[in-house]
């Protein structure tokens, strides 16, 4: 029999008025040709051009004039490539011109879904029983775009959820790659990328163990200036673009948390940012960070990311390495488990699977941990966030995959010093997409990246059916004792630690 689920009575749906001014461009010769034309008109003219866009667009962004004068400043070379002197061009050129190269994209116009959910740094001025959290969210926009984005909620005593309303204003983060490099890491990912080996040695032995992005970059250009094969000029090209994956990315402190988007920065994520799965982090020394896995996908090779703030302002950005960092649905464990971060991954598209390391961005063999077993989740079973640490075990929530494509949401248990011994196994799934739930982007899917207990429940965030996203909960003393009454009557995977000795190493 399954549990009784609470459904909240709320739900986040996108928003397509969501827009971010985002560079344009077609193409150094298409780009060349709006120059000439623009510079062709007159001052007045100019003026008369951008005074009304200013005038508009001012409404929908919080500083447009910077984000067009950052545009136009993207296209300087192809201005001074006409011989024409940057400097001499006035503001209002710049500005007209940036214009010319920027368009609004909708973050959210397709669907915004797969939530995340923490507790939020500040917790001030809260009454007994209240809780502020920071939720992310998979936006979803045009071509499939996918980007992270944030709700801060508030739960009150009785479990009821209040999600704040979003600003008025989206803002991209500034970028900063001053990423000191690895040399033997970094060229594995240049190679797990399918980059020219024979290029990968060339720049390789013109780096140090240690490099940063300008000594790279300019190893890059300069072997890149001897080529005249097109073909192995985008090779050089590539090593760049994996270098963008490593960055720091910072946001104005004067945004709301729903003001920021954390969009694709790396052209091995131009595809997507997808579902993050955040956690509040306790270190050793009892300091807490937030730290989510997420996936980059450029549309044919997926790379798993972790991000890490402890602001939600500032974020670290770094890919992950090793046998174990592959595919999809890493989630990170809230501490470091006998001295080693602990993750669960699903490295092979269907099985969970569980690994340990000293470093973050490290993960290597990897073992498995959980197959399908009841029918509901035959096709596949992952984690649905990082585990949540109870009394009685590590929880997990996880989802199945059935007849139809249809996902559920189950729960597994594991034991606190050895995780890698399953307790219990929901038998039936926990939450089941109902008939309000089954329509969308992509029919008959229930999903979640994150949940959290507060006040002895569970909540559940999730998105429908890829398109929205709603709330669930479950009281955790029931849960808890479904799990555990499993394992008494030999429903568990793993009945003892020798009988879930690993038979599978990766």
């Amino acid at each position: 029999m399954r549990l009784l689920i609470e459904r909240k009575p709320i739900k986040v749906y996108p928003d397509p008025k969501r827009v971010i001014a985002r560079f344009f461009f077609n193409g150094e010769d298409r780009a060349k040709e709006v120059i000439k034309r623009v510079l062709t008109l007159s001052d007045q003219e100019v003026f008369g051009l951008i005074s009304p866009i200013l005038q508009e667009y001012s409404k929908r962004h919080r500083n447009i004039t910077k984000i067009l004068a950052r545009h136009c400043k993207q296209i300087k070379h192809c201005i001074e490539e006409m011989e024409v002197d940057y400097e001499s061009l006035s503001k209002y050129q710049r500005l007209l011109l940036g214009s010319y190269f920027t368009h609004e994209y909708s973050i959210e116009s397709a669907a915004f879904f797969n939530p995340s959910v923490v507790e939020d740094p500040d917790q001030s001025e809260l009454v007994e029983g209240e809780k502020r959290l920071i939720i992310s969210f998979r936006a979803v926009g045009e071509g499939h775009i996918s980007s992270v984005v944030f709700r801060r909620a508030l739960i009150d005593s009785n479990g009821n959820i209040t999600v704040n309303p979003a600003g008025n204003y989206i803002d991209e983060a500034e970028v900063v790659r001053n990423a000191v490099y690895n040399k033997k890491l970094f060229f594995k990912r240049a190679a797990d990328a399918m980059i020219d080996l024979n290029i990968l040695d060339e720049v390789g032995l013109k780096l140090e163990e240690k490099f940063d992005y300008a000594i790279l970059r300019r190893v890059i250009v300069d072997s890149k200036n001897l080529q005249t094969d097109d073909l192995k000029k985008l090779e050089y090209d590539k090593i760049l673009w994996l270098s963008d994956t490593y960055h720091e990315i910072s946001f104005s402190r004067d945004t709301d948390i729903s003001d920021r988007v954390i969009f694709p920065i790396s052209e091995f994520e131009r595809k997507g940012i997808e579902d993050a799965r955040f956690v509040r982090f306790i270190k050793e020394d009892g300091s807490v960070i937030y730290y989510a896995t997420y996936t980059a996908f450029d549309g044919a090779m997926i790379l798993p990311k972790l991000l890490q703030t402890t602001d939600f302002y500032d974020f670290k950005v770094s890919p992950l390495h090793g046998a174990g960092a592959q595919n999809k649905n890493l989630a990170l464990f809230p501490r470091k488990i006998n001295g080693k971060y602990a993750m669960m991954s699903r490295i092979d598209g269907w099985n969970n699977y569980l690994m340990y390391s000293d470093k973050l961005t490290v993960w290597d063999h990897p073992v498995k941990l959980q197959q399908p077993q009841f029918p509901w989740e035959f096709i596949q079973i992952g984690n649905c966030g990082s585990p949540i640490e109870t009394e009685a075990g590590w929880l997990v929530i996880t989802h199945g995959v059935g007849p139809m494509r249809r996902y559920c949401l189950g729960a597994s248990l594991l034991d606190l010093e050895d995780p890698s011994i399953e307790i219990g196994r929901l038998t039936e799934p926990l939450v089941i997409p109902n008939n309000d739930e089954r329509e969308g982007y992509v029919p008959n899917v229930l999903y979640s990246c994150g949940s959290i207990i507060h006040n002895g429940e569970l909540i559940i965030p999730y998105g429908l059916s890829d398109y929205c996203s709603s709330f669930a909960s479950v009281k955790i003393e029931l849960l808890l004792a479904k799990l555990l009454s499993s394992a008494s009557e030999g429903k568990n995977v793993n009945e003892s630690k020798e009988a879930n000795k690993p038979e599978e190493k990766l």
